[in-house]
């Protein structure tokens, strides 16, 4: 094992809470241990499968439209939670996230260790910037993810 940890914020910040992964990539920076891999992505599986090659431990940053929406709310998915749950909500990507994982395991491309770090967004309209709920929940699902990262890493506090 590489113990590489690739973190990858997936959306599009052109999308409103869309944008959140890629937001939350962002305020990462100097957060995270050194050569913690930080990556944005739009989605598109083969990109995805290629960003996390060789990693022992992913965290996937992502927006989540669920039914019973609760914009802000944050959740700590496995992999095969985020194949079940994604596959009866919406998803802003031509494949959801639930495919992408769902081809991975097919093609036995999935990490060791894999985490999905989502928050329920309430608008993923055409426009920049963030609604209010997911601007709210930012720094909270920046806290978890660095501490997933660290933990990754065999750290207990902050870089």
């Amino acid at each position: 094992m590489s113990g590489r940890v690739v973190v990858i914020g997936v959306g599009n910040p052109l999308r409103g809470d869309d944008g959140v992964g890629p937001a939350a990539v962002e305020a990462l920076r100097g957060r995270v241990p050194h050569g913690t891999a930080l990556v944005v992505s739009d989605g598109e599986p083969a990109r995805m499968l290629d960003s996390w090659r060789d990693a022992d431990t992913v965290v996937v940053v992502e927006a989540l439209r669920a039914r019973s929406a609760r914009p802000g709310e944050l959740h700590i998915l496995s992999a095969a939670d985020a194949i079940s749950l994604t596959a009866a909500t919406a998803s802003t990507h031509a494949l959801g996230l639930g495919e992408c994982l769902a081809l991975a395991e097919a093609l036995d491309r999935l990490p060791p260790n894999l985490v999905v770090h989502a928050v329920e967004v309430a608008d993923t309209e055409l426009g920049e910037g963030l609604s209010e709920a997911v601007r709210s929940a930012l720094p909270g699902l920046v806290d978890r993810v660095a501490a997933a990262v660290r933990q990754a890493h065999g750290q207990d506090r902050r870089p």
